[in-house]
């Protein structure tokens, strides 16, 4: 990159922080809310020079462009870009000179190899756990924090310097992932890009950058599955689609089975009227997977928008439901149009599974009226559950009917020590006009 092309990116980026903050002045972006679009002061060559024979380390020049031209941290993905001093204080020095072994595309089975003391090893010393920790996080620098136990690095030696590698906690099988860019200046100026575009980034830099037209180029030209469904989940930042994308993602559901349910979720989300008959097919299939895909879609893309013709084919449909997932996305779509009933949802009620039990209790928390159907309440405690009765007192509170008042006498001494449920049923017998310790009568 020549001197004058790094000038003019950094000319942009700075406009473009400007540009980002008109466009959130509300700080709705995820993060915005703390950094607020604003940097810190810039870091001097000789403030640079000093940390870097300080650490024995030479930071990628996209970086300490950054750092010298615009600032030494704030503004920036997720909470924002730490400072040159923070970065060091959460990063692991004796790590930093040294060659990053992590790399884009690593395998399951090498990451679960490489972290395997860090993922099972459960006797493992304290010297011994950050001696692999430091194998697994050297040569990168934290750079800032995309909350909770998500943090993002920069390489800093090694095949890969200067990328940018979002990290986490150990887990088997989840190699750190690695953005699409090769430096970070590339990296932020997408950052910008995106907010000025008004697109969805909640998870920035995970998705596959480019607009509408050169996704499906990608899309077109890939020479993998991998490649093509990368492309697809890309658009999902697009919060609008224009009609040839939507005639492309139609063409797509119609033509490749393999990328058929991630077409009809994009035209969903996009443009939900123009997916509807996709959905009802999706209903009407005998594929489990395909109804379980459809109620997601609905759960996701579907709550502002008329559902009744798919409400209706839900109702019909619930004799098909024998899953938990299953039953808790039902749940989640019938809910949102006042469709659940004790009546309908019996069959889960009364189940033998008692988690399927518990979903369909939580499923028809706001249900009205439940003393109507008294009977079948009756038959979900007849076996005595200790679980299902907690999750009705939870979420339904005390059914005020004669029937059930055996089984809430039943379960008082399980409770009465709660402070929380101890009211619940206070209130239950205030309701009844009975004494606060009729339970306790013998």
């Amino acid at each position: 990159m020549s001197f004058w092309k790094k000038e003019t990116q950094l000319d942009r980026i700075i406009n473009k922080l400007v540009q980002a903050m008109r466009t959130d002045m509300d700080f709705l972006v995820f993060g915005a809310s703390s950094h607020k679009y604003r940097v810190n002061k810039k870091l001097t060559a000789k403030e640079l020079a000093e940390w870097q024979a300080r650490n024995q380390v030479t930071l990628p020049e996209p970086y300490t462009q950054f750092l010298m031209n615009v600032g030494n941290g704030g503004a920036g993905p997720y909470y924002g870009i730490y400072s040159i001093g923070e970065a060091t204080s959460h990063t692991d020095r004796l790590g930093l000179a040294t060659k990053c072994v992590l790399y884009p595309g690593m395998t399951k089975e090498e990451w679960n190899h490489l972290a395997a003391p860090l993922i099972h090893d459960e006797d493992i010393s304290d010297l011994e756990y950050d001696a692999a920790r430091d194998r697994v996080m050297g040569g990168m620098l934290c750079i800032g924090t995309q909350g909770c136990e998500y943090d993002m690095y920069l390489v800093l030696e090694g095949k890969h310097r200067g990328k940018i590698v979002y990290t986490s906690a150990f887990y088997p099988d989840h190699p750190f992932f690695f953005v699409y860019e090769d430096n970070f200046l590339d990296w932020y100026e997408r950052w910008l890009d995106e907010i000025i575009l008004e697109y969805d980034i909640g998870w920035f830099g995970s998705k596959m950058p480019g607009d509408e037209n050169a996704l499906i180029q990608v899309y077109q030209n890939g020479s993998n599955e991998e490649t093509r469904l990368k492309a697809l989940d890309g658009m999902f930042k697009f919060k609008k689609i224009s009609q040839p994308t939507i005639d492309f993602l139609k063409n797509v559901a119609e033509r490749r089975q393999s990328d058929r349910t991630t077409a009809i979720q994009l035209i969903c989300k996009t443009s939900f009227d123009a997916g509807r008959v996709y959905l009802l097919e999706l209903l009407h299939s005998d594929q489990n997977e395909d109804f379980l895909q459809a109620l997601m879609t609905l759960n996701w893309y579907g709550k502002s928008y008329d559902l009744e013709e798919f409400i209706q084919v839900i109702l019909q449909s619930l004799d098909r439901v024998h899953d938990l997932e299953t039953l808790r996305r039902v749940g989640y779509v019938l809910e949102c149009s006042d469709a659940i009933t004790l009546q309908n949802f019996k069959a889960f009620l009364c189940h033998t599974d008692t988690n399927i039990q518990k979903a369909a209790i939580y499923a028809t928390r706001s249900c009205d009226n439940k003393s109507e159907s008294w009977e079948i309440i009756e038959q979900m405690l007849l076996g005595g559950d200790k679980e299902v009765m907690k999750s009705s007192i939870l979420y339904w509170g005390l059914v005020p009917h004669e029937k059930l008042f055996p089984y809430y006498k039943a379960a008082w001494p399980e409770y009465k020590s709660n402070n929380n449920f101890r009211e619940t049923f206070i209130e239950y017998l205030n309701a009844l006009n009975l004494p606060e310790d009729y339970f306790d009568r013998e």
